[in-house]
């Protein structure tokens, strides 16, 4: 197979496209012939070295891949067979023509969409369905606070709120990114650049703040949200771009009976993570089959380009940067 090799940790520059040897598969795992991968930020830390892999992971870059399956582990079948086209969740391994993925982290590639379009969406919906919908338990008629909301994360995010009957507030940092949220579903963008989204949150809200909010920001950010955060409401950290270092006041999560808490997808253990497949499964994919939520691709770039793709990453986009093989 040809596969994406970091020389050592640094920026694009230190990624090479080599040839290596296909993957074995496991009994409980399926191979991918793939044709797509997803870019996401993680990508970047572990390249940097500040993100090392779990030790029973490829050490290979990429967590999201879609292709065809090549090669069935024995206990794969009669879930899924050589042949069929799927995306799936892995741990590592996806920027590589072969990759092996769990049989329990398979999707069935969406009616209607691409591989490219389809590689676009595990990592951002198991992310966004474990933090909004399982840790936080967001309900239609409540509301959603998405930082970022034309990143990966953040498109996913407003649509599948928005699906289920929530209302949906979200930070951007142009204009631009502020009408592609709305034009997703949000209810309310704010330009944070020229805005505090505090102040305008409470004001949208006559003063009861918001029920769940997803960050992906930290750092300053983190004692604003418990300031808008309403009486039982919620916080799912899932990254700290900004630093996760802070100090709070802890009084308002005592007397507001707020919930904060977070994850790493990443390391999530793998019967979880197969719970959370059927669930997605279950109530996720049919909103993406029907058009309800829409993967958003900002740019592709061959395997070869692997570099530029991470360059692109790093700079101001909307939504996901996809390799392709």
């Amino acid at each position: 197979m040809r596969y994406v090799d970091v020389l050592r940790p640094g920026g694009p520059e230190v990624m090479i496209v080599t040839d290596g040897r296909t993957p074995s598969v496991g009994p409980d795992d399926v191979r991918i012939s793939v044709r797509a991968a997803g870019v996401n930020r993680a990508d970047l830390l572990q390249r940097a070295g500040a993100y090392p892999p779990p030790s029973s992971a490829s050490p290979i870059l990429g967590l999201e891949v879609a292709g065809v399956i090549s090669a069935v582990g024995e206990r794969a079948t009669p879930l899924w067979h050589v042949g069929d086209e799927v995306c799936a969740l892995v741990d590592g391994g996806g920027y590589a023509t072969e990759c092996v993925a769990p049989l329990t982290q398979c999707l069935p590639l969406p009616a209607g969409l691409s591989m490219t379009e389809a590689a676009a969406l595990p990592e951002a919906v198991f992310t966004v369905w474990y933090n909004v919908f399982r840790r936080c338990r967001l309900a239609a008629g409540e509301t959603l606070l998405v930082h970022g909301g034309t990143s990966g994360i953040g498109v996913i995010a407003i649509q599948l709120a928005h699906a289920i009957g929530a209302r949906v507030f979200t930070t951007a940092g142009s204009p631009e990114k502020c009408a592609t949220c709305i034009q997703l579903g949000a209810d309310v963008a704010i330009d944070y650049r020229s805005a505090d989204f505090v102040d305008v949150i409470m004001e949208r809200t006559e003063g009861r703040g918001v029920d769940v909010i997803l960050d992906m920001v930290g750092g300053p950010y983190v004692e604003r949200n418990i300031r808008v955060l309403g009486l039982e409401g919620r916080l799912a950290q899932i990254a700290f771009m900004q630093g996760s270092l802070v100090t709070i006041d802890l009084l308002p999560m005592m007397t507001k009976r707020l919930t904060l808490t977070g994850s790493t997808m990443r390391r999530l253990p793998a019967r979880e993570k197969a719970v959370l497949t059927q669930e997605i499964a279950r109530r996720a994919w049919p909103l993406i089959e029907r058009g309800k939520v829409i993967p958003v691709v900002a740019a592709t770039f061959p395997l070869d380009h692997v570099a530029d793709a991470h360059r692109a990453m790093e700079g101001a986009h909307i939504g996901k940067i996809v390799l392709t093989m």
